[in-house]
């Protein structure tokens, strides 16, 4: 198999970008009118390699990546400001969207320890609740000692929510730990979660368990991802940030992981008004679930087609 050369506009882009840095105006005027002939030039030859290639070749990928760079630099305008509406319209969904593979992992750190002490609780109860906080322990009871009784299920719920959005900040946080804070925080809590699941259904809990979960544990769960895989951006840049300066890629990479995570932050707002009016009211199993699906399908619905909308124009 031949390895085809990279066209010159592609060369030239990168070297330009490279120079240039965050300041398109280091260039000079004759830099700067090259810089936009050899975008012009790598977004044909964009263009050319999704007909032929299609969207997901690695290749493409990296072409996307190198034209989006250039594309802000020939374009930006240090006077404009991009609108709120702009932002969560289009922008959030972009930024969400563009690293699908630090997505899948940091879904997998999470949700894979949680399925496997889910079925280490449901087969081996006592020592699973060691993994179990005190706050959380009336879940893993068994009704009629100090299980989810009414009175409890209130505290419960809001006890998980405000766990969760600490985990969501502290999943983005700890990415500049090279990442492998973002994966602990992942693993630690995808545990935690798997022995509650698990726990509250061996002891007999479990419908109580998905009731006063599921209506905004989803979205959560969602946020939690999303906010990792940003963290996971921060570690990305540090080990591998290519043939640019180190401090310049982990400055853009930690510029669009702070505005994912702010984007982020109305979504927990809203699984903080569907815990307080809907979760707290006993809405019921099944319209909770049919809820906090439904918000999960919306959301992810969202970045699918947001971003895919974007890579059109």
């Amino acid at each position: 198999m031949t390895v085809e050369p990279a066209p010159a506009g592609r060369d030239e882009l990168e070297a330009l970008l490279a120079q240039a840095g965050s300041r398109p105006e280091r260039l000079g005027p004759d830099g700067v009118l090259r810089l936009g002939a050899a975008y012009r030039a790598a977004a044909a030859e964009l263009a050319s390699a999704r007909r032929r290639r299609g969207p997901a070749d690695p290749e493409v990928v990296r072409l996307e990546a190198l034209v989006e760079r250039g594309r802000h630099a020939v374009y930006a305008d240090a006077g404009r400001r991009e609108t709120v509406r702009s932002f969560f319209g289009t922008t959030y969904w972009r930024l969400v969207a563009e690293r699908p593979g630090l997505l899948a992992l940091a879904a997998a750190l999470l949700l894979v320890p949680t399925v496997a002490a889910a079925l280490w609780a449901l087969a081996d109860p006592d020592a699973a609740l060691g993994l179990v906080p005190g706050e959380f322990r009336g879940a893993v009871e068994p009704v009629g000692d100090t299980g989810m009784s009414s009175a409890e299920t209130a505290r419960f719920s809001s006890e998980v929510l405000t766990n969760n959005i600490q985990v969501t900040f502290m999943a983005f946080a700890a990415g500049i730990l090279l990442g492998l804070g973002t994966a602990a925080v992942l693993v630690f809590n995808g545990l935690t979660l798997g022995a509650i699941a698990g726990g509250a259904i061996e002891a007999g809990n479990g419908t109580a368990f998905v009731e006063f979960v599921t209506a905004h544990g989803i979205i959560e769960l969602s946020c939690i991802v999303v906010a990792a895989a940003a963290g996971l951006r921060l570690g990305a840049a540090l080990l591998e940030p290519g043939a640019r300066p180190r401090s310049e890629v982990l400055g853009e990479e930690a510029r669009d992981a702070v505005a994912i995570v702010l984007g982020t932050a109305p979504w927990l707002v809203l699984a903080g008004l569907i815990e307080g009016f809907v979760t707290r009211s006993g809405f019921g199993l099944v319209p909770g679930a049919i809820l906090g699906v439904g918000v999960g399908v919306l959301f992810w619905g969202l970045v699918y087609s947001r971003a895919r909308a974007f890579a059109r124009r």
